[in-house]
This record gives C-alpha cells, sequence and structure tokens, in this order.
C-alpha cells in the first residue's frame, strides 16, 4: 500500500484539520526536538511521543518518519561523541516504543560539498520562485575532501550504524539514509557511497529515504528509474521525498526545482516503477513550492502537491 505523508509544521488543529482535509495519511518529523522532553533528556520522552500520536491519531493521522540527528561531535569524533552516540540510541528505542515506522538518520555531508554549487532563485510560471543550484556559476568552488578524508567520514558514520542496527533490529523499526543534495559525485551520499550502505549493513532494516528529486538532480529520469528497480527489488526503500526538477549536474551543470507537473520527469512513469517493485510506504511531496498566498506552513502548494500525488495513485489503481 502506498500512502501520503506531509511535513508536521506545527501540532496546531488547524494544521492538523487542514491535512486531513487534503487526504494526507501520515506525517513526518524533521528533527528529535520537535518531541517532547529532547531538550531536557537529550532524547524524547516516550510518554511525550504517544500525546503526540493520541493527537494525530484523532485527525486520522499518525507518524510516519521520525528523525535521528548524527551529530558533528560524532562525525568528527570530537569530545563529547560518546554521550551523543548514547542519546541517538536512546532515541531510536523510544521512537521503536512509540510505533514509529521509519527512523530516517540525519547527518551532514552538505558541508564543505554544498558550497561548491551556486545557489539562486528560480522562476517558473506565474512568478513562481524556487531554488535553482549551479557548478558554472560558482567561480570560486571550495576544495572538496580527499580521499582520505572521505574515508575517515564513512568510518565514523559506520561508528554509528554498529550502534544503531543491533537495536533496529530488536526493536523492528527502519532505519532510513537520505542521499546527498546536491548530489555531487563524490559527496558520502553522492551516489556510490549511497550504494555502500547496504552492503556494509545487509540488516533488511537497513534501507533508503530514496528522494526522487534529488536523484533526478544528479542525470535524470534514467538514473532515477534504474536506482528505484535496484533498491526496491531488494525491499530497501522505505519512503520517499516525491517532487520534480528541471535539468541536472549531468546534462545542465544545475538543475531547479519546480511543481510536480512542470519538470522533466513523467511522475506516473515514476510512481509505476515504484509499484511494480513492491513499494510499501509513504510518498512524502517535500520542497513543495509556496504558491501566491500561501500562510507560513505553506498550506496551499501542500495541497496542490497532495492532490497531484492522491491523483496519480487513483489512475495506478484504475
Amino acid at each position: 500500500m502506498i500512502y501520503v505523508s506531509v511535513w508536521c509544521a506545527d501540532l496546531s488543529d488547524q494544521y492538523l484539520k487542514q491535512i486531513s482535509q487534503i487526504g494526507a495519511d501520515f506525517v513526518d518529523f524533521r528533527s528529535p526536538s520537535q518531541f517532547p522532553g529532547t531538550d531536557e533528556l537529550g532524547y524524547p520522552d516516550l510518554d511525550g511521543i504517544l500525546s503526540v500520536r493520541k493527537k494525530l491519531q484523532s485527525w486520522g493521522l499518525d507518524i510516519n518518519r521520525a528523525t535521528l540527528q548524527v551529530s558533528e561531535r560524532i562525525i568528527k569524533n570530537q569530545p563529547g561523541a560518546e554521550e551523543d552516540l548514547e542519546n541517538l540510541c536512546n532515541t531510536l528505542k523510544v521512537y521503536a516504543e512509540a510505533g514509529v515506522r521509519v527512523a530516517k538518520v540525519g547527518h551532514s555531508d552538505r558541508g564543505r560539498f554544498g558550497d561548491v554549487v551556486f545557489q539562486y532563485k528560480s522562476y517558473h510560471r506565474g512568478g513562481l520562485m524556487t531554488r535553482g543550484e549551479s557548478v558554472g556559476l560558482n567561480r570560486n568552488p571550495p576544495e572538496t575532501p580527499s580521499y582520505e578524508e572521505l574515508e575517515k567520514w564513512w568510518e565514523q558514520f559506520c561508528v554509528v550504524y554498529r550502534q544503531l542496527v543491533p537495536i533496529a533490529d530488536e526493536y523492528k523499526i527502519k532505519l532510513a539514509i537520505h542521499p546527498a543534495d546536491p548530489p555531487l559525485p563524490d559527496a558520502p551520499m553522492g551516489g556510490l557511497g549511497y550504494h555502500r550502505v547496504i552492503d556494509a549493513f545487509p540488516s533488511k532494516q537497513v534501507g533508503y529515504l530514496y528522494c526522487i528529486g534529488t536523484r533526478a538532480e544528479a542525470v535524470g529520469t534514467p538514473l532515477v528509474l534504474d536506482e528505484i528497480n535496484n533498491y526496491g527489488r531488494k525491499g530497501r526503500i522505505f519512503m520517499c521525498h516525491f517532487r520534480n526538477v528541471r535539468g541536472s549536474l549531468a546534462t545542465s551543470g544545475g538543475f531547479e526545482e519546480v511543481l510536480l507537473d512542470d519538470g522533466d520527469m513523467n511522475m506516473f512513469r515514476i510512481l509505476q516503477s515504484l509499484h511494480k517493485v513492491g513499494f510499501d510506504g509513504c510518498l512524502n511531496p517535500d520542497h513543495t513550492c509556496r504558491l501566491e498566498g500561501d500562510n507560513a506552513n505553506g498550506i496551499i502548494g501542500v495541497a496542490y502537491s497532495v492532490a497531484y500525488i492522491k491523483a496519480l495513485l487513483a489512475a495506478l489503481s484504475a
């Protein structure tokens, strides 16, 4: 079964009523600090998450994904890393006990790679403003990390996963990693590194938050379809960020985000490929475009994206 999830902009009755009305099924949380107890304990309070679930369920919703944030202290093996890792493990246990479906492992690999691209505001139909990124427009790109530095990053990443995977196996909660955005070739999760995760950790609880837009930024539709086939037939796609883009780093030296119907990809074809490999999870429209008259929650753009996805799902089942 394929569902639709949206971001937790807030937990107000107004927002939950709105996303319930437009037909969202689940809610995704960006940070552990969105749950009670995190700031005081270093990890969320179980009763606090259960109270959040109870409120969501009163609107016909539930939690799909919560985030595990790997600190810079862990990645760089700095003082305090052991405490941070312990809190990370406790957070995963609490998520599992609270019934969270997917734990997204957040990490910082943008760092020096993010500065390689030039970021700008792109304009589209009706004056819609979105994010654009270009490699060629950056006249003074920084030096990217060496092979040795990248291997050190990977070693610390493995330190984290060697702690988290046994917990995920015991508690039956899925660990999902997001690809690097932008998907520059040597970024730790930029392509080859993304494949490396399930090779090193073959547990069925280890897989991907597959970001369709981010992977399209690398090459375009062919790469997305190939990766869906590869990861999907192995049962390693736990949820998807479902968004469209124009251009790619390979074909245009850059890309621009657009509305779902206005990019290079045929999103119905993408959905058919997910269905073919037996994808069972949530589609989150992710970087929803803010439309004219939108409020701080961007609910108009969210409503457009959710409606588009639900129409595709209806067509898929026709």
